[in-house]
Protein backbone atom coordinates (compact mmCIF):
# COMPACT_ATOMS: atom_id res chain seq x y z
CA UNK A 1 0.00 0.00 0.00
CA UNK A 2 1.29 3.51 -0.72
CA UNK A 3 2.05 5.92 2.09
CA UNK A 4 -0.45 8.09 1.05
CA UNK A 5 -3.25 6.25 2.39
CA UNK A 6 -1.69 6.52 6.04
CA UNK A 7 -0.25 10.35 5.73
CA UNK A 8 -1.24 12.60 8.65
CA UNK A 9 -1.29 16.14 8.05
CA UNK A 10 -1.13 18.63 11.23
CA UNK A 11 -2.27 22.53 10.21
CA UNK A 12 -3.72 23.76 7.28
CA UNK A 13 -4.89 21.73 4.67
CA UNK A 14 -2.78 21.72 1.69
CA UNK A 15 -3.18 20.09 -1.51
CA UNK A 16 -5.16 17.12 -2.34
CA UNK A 17 -3.55 14.06 -3.15
CA UNK A 18 -4.40 14.15 -6.88
CA UNK A 19 -3.96 18.08 -7.05
CA UNK A 20 -4.49 19.36 -10.54
CA UNK A 21 -3.57 23.03 -9.92
CA UNK A 22 -0.29 22.38 -12.17
CA UNK A 23 -1.00 20.07 -14.90
CA UNK A 24 3.03 19.25 -15.89
CA UNK A 25 3.20 18.38 -12.55
CA UNK A 26 0.76 16.49 -12.51
CA UNK A 27 1.71 14.15 -14.82
CA UNK A 28 4.70 13.77 -13.41
CA UNK A 29 2.95 12.99 -10.82
CA UNK A 30 1.32 10.14 -12.33
CA UNK A 31 4.45 9.10 -14.06
CA UNK A 32 6.31 8.53 -10.90
CA UNK A 33 3.06 6.51 -9.50
CA UNK A 34 3.71 3.85 -12.41
CA UNK A 35 7.65 3.89 -11.76
CA UNK A 36 7.46 4.05 -8.58
CA UNK A 37 4.53 2.82 -6.78
CA UNK A 38 6.07 2.64 -3.26
CA UNK A 39 6.97 6.41 -3.18
CA UNK A 40 4.77 8.60 -1.33
CA UNK A 41 3.71 10.44 -4.86
CA UNK A 42 1.78 13.20 -3.75
CA UNK A 43 1.73 16.66 -2.48
CA UNK A 44 4.30 16.39 0.68
CA UNK A 45 2.38 17.60 3.64
CA UNK A 46 4.54 20.17 6.28
CA UNK A 47 6.47 18.60 9.28
CA UNK A 48 6.26 19.91 12.89
CA UNK A 49 3.79 21.25 14.75
CA UNK A 50 1.99 24.33 14.02
CA UNK A 51 2.44 25.93 17.67
CA UNK A 52 6.07 25.79 16.38
CA UNK A 53 7.75 29.49 16.56
CA UNK A 54 9.99 28.95 13.39
CA UNK A 55 9.05 27.73 10.07
CA UNK A 56 11.84 26.90 7.45
CA UNK A 57 10.25 27.13 3.98
CA UNK A 58 12.11 25.23 1.14
CA UNK A 59 11.98 25.08 -2.53
CA UNK A 60 10.46 21.33 -3.69
CA UNK A 61 9.99 17.99 -2.85
CA UNK A 62 13.39 15.87 -4.64
CA UNK A 63 12.12 12.79 -6.73
CA UNK A 64 13.88 10.24 -4.27
CA UNK A 65 13.36 12.07 -1.21
CA UNK A 66 10.51 13.78 0.10
CA UNK A 67 8.45 12.44 -3.12
CA UNK A 68 9.32 8.63 -1.78
CA UNK A 69 9.18 9.57 1.89
CA UNK A 70 6.49 11.37 2.45
CA UNK A 71 8.35 13.96 4.51
CA UNK A 72 10.06 17.50 4.07
CA UNK A 73 13.60 16.76 3.66
CA UNK A 74 13.81 13.17 4.14
CA UNK A 75 15.58 10.91 2.28
CA UNK A 76 18.02 12.90 0.68
CA UNK A 77 21.52 14.71 0.62
CA UNK A 78 19.34 17.79 1.42
CA UNK A 79 18.07 15.99 5.03
CA UNK A 80 21.17 14.86 5.57
CA UNK A 81 22.88 18.39 6.22
CA UNK A 82 19.56 20.33 7.06
CA UNK A 83 18.20 17.48 10.51
CA UNK A 84 21.60 16.90 11.94
CA UNK A 85 21.96 20.73 11.77
CA UNK A 86 18.05 21.49 13.24
CA UNK A 87 18.81 19.67 15.91
CA UNK A 88 22.44 21.25 16.98
CA UNK A 89 20.67 24.12 17.67
CA UNK A 90 17.86 22.77 19.61
CA UNK A 91 15.24 22.68 16.95
CA UNK A 92 14.80 19.51 16.88
CA UNK A 93 15.82 15.82 18.94
CA UNK A 94 15.99 11.82 17.76
CA UNK A 95 18.11 10.18 15.58
CA UNK A 96 17.39 11.34 11.80
CA UNK A 97 16.84 7.98 9.95
CA UNK A 98 16.25 8.92 6.39
CA UNK A 99 12.41 7.42 6.94
CA UNK A 100 9.22 9.17 8.37
CA UNK A 101 9.33 6.30 11.02
CA UNK A 102 12.63 7.50 12.30
CA UNK A 103 11.25 8.81 15.50
CA UNK A 104 12.71 11.90 14.73
CA UNK A 105 10.96 14.90 16.12
CA UNK A 106 11.18 18.76 15.46
CA UNK A 107 11.14 20.92 18.78
CA UNK A 108 9.34 23.90 18.16
CA UNK A 109 9.73 24.27 13.95
CA UNK A 110 8.03 23.31 11.50
CA UNK A 111 9.20 22.52 7.86
CA UNK A 112 7.36 22.68 4.48
CA UNK A 113 8.29 23.97 0.99
CA UNK A 114 6.96 26.47 -1.17
CA UNK A 115 6.21 24.09 -4.00
CA UNK A 116 4.59 20.69 -2.38
CA UNK A 117 4.60 18.48 -5.77
CA UNK A 118 7.89 17.14 -7.00
CA UNK A 119 8.92 19.38 -9.83
CA UNK A 120 10.86 17.40 -13.18
CA UNK A 121 14.60 17.93 -12.44
CA UNK A 122 13.95 19.78 -9.13
CA UNK A 123 12.64 23.20 -11.12
CA UNK A 124 9.22 24.24 -10.43
CA UNK A 125 7.85 26.68 -13.01
CA UNK A 126 6.95 30.28 -12.37
CA UNK A 127 3.29 29.44 -12.73
CA UNK A 128 3.57 26.25 -10.20
CA UNK A 129 5.19 28.42 -7.39
CA UNK A 130 2.30 30.71 -8.14
CA UNK A 131 -0.42 27.98 -7.65
CA UNK A 132 0.76 26.41 -4.76
CA UNK A 133 0.89 30.06 -2.86
CA UNK A 134 -2.46 30.27 -1.29
CA UNK A 135 -0.80 27.16 0.34
CA UNK A 136 2.31 28.26 1.85
CA UNK A 137 -0.09 31.83 2.72
CA UNK A 138 -2.03 29.51 4.75
CA UNK A 139 0.53 27.73 6.07
CA UNK A 140 2.01 30.87 7.85
CA UNK A 141 -1.95 32.62 8.27
CA UNK A 142 -2.25 29.22 10.78
CA UNK A 143 1.24 29.44 12.97
CA UNK A 144 0.16 31.73 15.88
CA UNK A 145 2.95 32.02 17.65
CA UNK A 146 5.51 31.92 14.20
CA UNK A 147 8.30 34.48 15.25
CA UNK A 148 10.66 33.59 12.88
CA UNK A 149 10.89 32.40 9.28
CA UNK A 150 13.68 30.68 7.71
CA UNK A 151 14.06 30.87 3.69
CA UNK A 152 16.39 28.23 1.95
CA UNK A 153 17.41 29.67 -1.07
CA UNK A 154 16.11 32.50 -3.08
CA UNK A 155 13.01 30.81 -4.69
CA UNK A 156 11.73 29.80 -1.33
CA UNK A 157 12.45 33.92 -0.06
CA UNK A 158 10.44 35.52 -3.06
CA UNK A 159 7.84 32.63 -2.59
CA UNK A 160 7.65 34.18 1.10
CA UNK A 161 7.85 37.79 0.60
CA UNK A 162 4.71 37.15 -2.42
CA UNK A 163 2.41 35.15 0.30
CA UNK A 164 2.51 38.10 2.41
CA UNK A 165 2.34 40.43 -0.46
CA UNK A 166 5.73 42.20 0.06
CA UNK A 167 7.80 43.83 -2.42
CA UNK A 168 11.03 42.00 -3.55
CA UNK A 169 12.69 44.93 -4.02
CA UNK A 170 12.52 45.83 -0.20
CA UNK A 171 13.90 42.90 0.84
CA UNK A 172 16.22 41.34 -1.43
CA UNK A 173 18.07 37.82 -0.56
CA UNK A 174 21.32 37.93 1.01
CA UNK A 175 22.79 34.75 2.62
CA UNK A 176 22.81 35.38 6.37
CA UNK A 177 20.62 38.65 6.27
CA UNK A 178 18.03 38.95 8.50
CA UNK A 179 14.81 41.05 8.12
CA UNK A 180 11.71 42.28 10.52
CA UNK A 181 8.52 41.80 8.75
CA UNK A 182 6.58 42.87 11.89
CA UNK A 183 4.73 39.80 12.78
CA UNK A 184 8.63 37.93 12.45
CA UNK A 185 11.44 37.99 11.09
CA UNK A 186 12.88 36.61 7.87
CA UNK A 187 16.16 35.12 8.04
CA UNK A 188 17.87 33.82 4.22
CA UNK A 189 20.41 30.84 4.20
CA UNK A 190 21.85 29.37 0.82
CA UNK A 191 19.40 25.77 0.26
CA UNK A 192 21.29 23.09 1.92
CA UNK A 193 21.21 21.06 -1.54
CA UNK A 194 24.12 18.83 -2.64
CA UNK A 195 25.21 20.92 -5.81
CA UNK A 196 25.32 24.22 -2.98
CA UNK A 197 27.26 21.80 -0.72
CA UNK A 198 29.21 20.08 -2.90
CA UNK A 199 30.54 23.51 -4.68
CA UNK A 200 30.69 24.99 -0.74
CA UNK A 201 28.49 27.73 -2.21
CA UNK A 202 27.12 26.50 1.13
CA UNK A 203 28.70 25.15 4.27
CA UNK A 204 27.94 23.31 7.23
CA UNK A 205 29.56 26.34 9.70
CA UNK A 206 27.23 28.76 7.04
CA UNK A 207 24.15 26.95 8.02
CA UNK A 208 24.98 26.51 11.96
CA UNK A 209 25.52 30.12 11.93
CA UNK A 210 22.15 30.91 10.71
CA UNK A 211 20.44 28.73 12.82
CA UNK A 212 22.47 29.40 16.04
CA UNK A 213 21.09 33.30 15.14
CA UNK A 214 17.93 32.14 14.88
CA UNK A 215 18.01 30.34 18.22
CA UNK A 216 19.26 33.08 20.26
CA UNK A 217 17.22 35.70 18.80
CA UNK A 218 14.21 33.50 19.73
CA UNK A 219 15.66 32.97 23.52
Amino acid sequence: MSSRATAAVEGPAGPPGDCPLCPRLAAFRAANRAAYPDFFNAPVPSFGATSARLLVVGLAPGLRGANRTGRPFTGDGAGEVLYPALKAAGFAEGSYGAHPADGFRLVGARITNAVRCVPPENKPTGGEALACRPFLAAEIAAMADLAAVLCLGQVSHRQVLAALGRRQADVPFRHGEAYDLGRFRLYDSYHCSRYNMNTGRLTTAMLAAVLDRIAADLR
